[in-house]
Formats: structure tokens, sequence, C-alpha cells
């Protein structure tokens, strides 16, 4: 039984293009990989007003391409940023997932229980937080000397955590626009080992949102799109993948302002979504 407040019956499923989804994935993959991220926010809106999802189902299937993107994404990591160092920052680790697991299940069963049009609306203010979070905390890569030690950062990690999970868990997104900026400012990491510790926080964070989605009925979406989700991953991944190598062609003074903007309109159009 789902525990959704208002409950709807399921739509019967629709054949969406398969080529499509990759060839979307991969767009959205490499606009993400330009800037070091794997375009799931950008993902989400076009799942719901291109592809024609609902609000839940969108946010499910985001999750799930998420989950894949961000398993492979942490191996290929690991050339630049091996394991050894990783599980060394085991402690800034932990301190981030004690917030962000229970903000990932609180997250999930919000969305859950939230009406339809409702959950498009915080949709859109995150897609807003997000554009601002590019213009204005995205690319922070000076390390600086942590403002809080001790019990204090620990305290600040684990809430920065918490609500990093709910977006996360709302958003079906990696979150790593938010946890690199706070694993530099917050522990004073450099942006390399940021974007590593940034995927080893995600992944259980986005894990535990989706084990709790599976228990609401709009996961058989799933089930009735599952070679959809995995053609838009693969894109997903082939698009990161070449939006890293074309990073730094586009002058991020250009890139994250247009990326922004994009963020912005697709949050007007969620907004007013039926």
């Amino acid at each position: 039984m789902s525990e959704i407040s208002e409950v709807a019956p399921l739509a019967r499923p629709e054949r969406r293009s398969q080529p499509a989804a990759f060839a979307s994935g991969a767009v959205i993959g490499t606009l993400g990989g330009l800037i070091g991220l794997g375009g799931a926010e950008f993902r989400l809106p076009l799942l719901i007003s291109v592809f024609r999802f609902r609000g839940l189902e969108s946010v499910i299937l985001n999750k799930a391409t998420s989950l894949v993107v961000v398993a492979t994404a942490l191996p290929f990591r690991a050339r630049t940023i091996p394991f050894s160092e990783i599980a060394a920052h085991w402690s800034v680790i932990v301190n981030l997932l004690a917030g962000s697991l229970l903000g990932a299940w609180a997250g999930a069963e919000w969305a859950t229980r939230l009406r339809s049009d409702t959950l498009y609306r915080v949709i859109a203010v995150l897609l807003v937080i997000i554009a601002g979070v590019l213009l204005f905390a995205h690319g922070t890569e000076t390390v600086a000397a942590p403002s809080l030690a001790g019990w204090g950062q620990v305290a600040a990690g684990v809430i920065a955590g918490f609500i990093i999970g709910v977006i996360v868990a709302l958003l079906g997104v990696a979150g790593g626009e938010f946890l690199i900026p706070t694993l530099i400012l917050l522990f004073g990491a450099d942006i390399k080992l940021a974007g590593s510790l940034s995927l080893a926080v995600s992944l259980p964070t986005v894990l535990v949102g989706f084990v709790r989605y599976s228990r609401d009925q709009s996961f058989s979406v799933l089930r009735h799109n599952w070679m959809f989700m995995l053609a838009m991953a693969a894109g997903s991944i082939v698009g990161t993948f070449v939006g890293g190598l074309l990073l730094g062609l586009v002058p991020t003074a250009v890139l994250l302002p247009l990326l922004a903007a994009i963020l912005v309109i697709s949050a007007v159009k969620v907004w007013q979504h039926k």
C-alpha cells in the first residue's frame, strides 16, 4: 500500500524512445561534466517537462540514474585520487553521512507524502537554489583553514549533511553541487579530493533514499521503464566523460550563468507543470 496522502492510479506505461533517452542523457552529462557534476539537476526537469513523467516518478528515475552514474564515477576517479587517500579521510565521510543518511530517508518520506502540485513547487524552488549555488558557491577552489574545529565542526557537518541528504532525496540528485563547497569550506579539502569525497558520501546517501522510495507504488516506474533509465544512465556517463574532456574550453564566467539560467527556466516550467 502506498503512503502517498493523495493516491492516484498509476498511468498506463508509455513507450518512450531509448535513443532519445541516451541522447538527452549525453547532453545533460556533458553540461554537468563541464563543471564537474553529474548533471542530475538538469535531468530532472527534462524527465518532467519533455518525457512527461509525473513528479515522484521523475524523482525516482532520476535517483536510479544518479545511483548508476555515481557508482561508476568513483572508480573512474581512482586514478587521480586513490581509494587509500579517500579512506584516510574516513572521519569527514562519516561526519557528513551521519546527517545525510537521515536526511535522505526523511526527504524521501516527505516526497512520498506530498501532493503532486506541492512536489512540483518544492522541486522548482530547489532548482532555483541550485542555480544560486552554481553562481555564488560552485567553483570554490581556495583551500583555507576550516572556520570550525572539534565538536563545532562535527555538529556543522551533521547539520549540513542532513540538509544535503533531504535535497538529494527530493530531487534524485547526487548532491555534488552542495557537498563539494561544504567539503572545501568546512573541512578544508582541496578541490580534487573534495570531488572524490563527495562521491563517497553521495553513493550511500542516494542508496538510502532509493531504498525508501522502493516502498512506494510509484517505484513501479522503474519496472516499466528500466530500459529507458539504463539508456539515459549510459548517455549520462558518456556525456560526463566528454564534458570532463572539454573542461576549461568554455570560460567559467560564461558557463555558470548560462547553466544557472537553464535551471531557472526549468524551475519556472516545473512550477507551472500540471
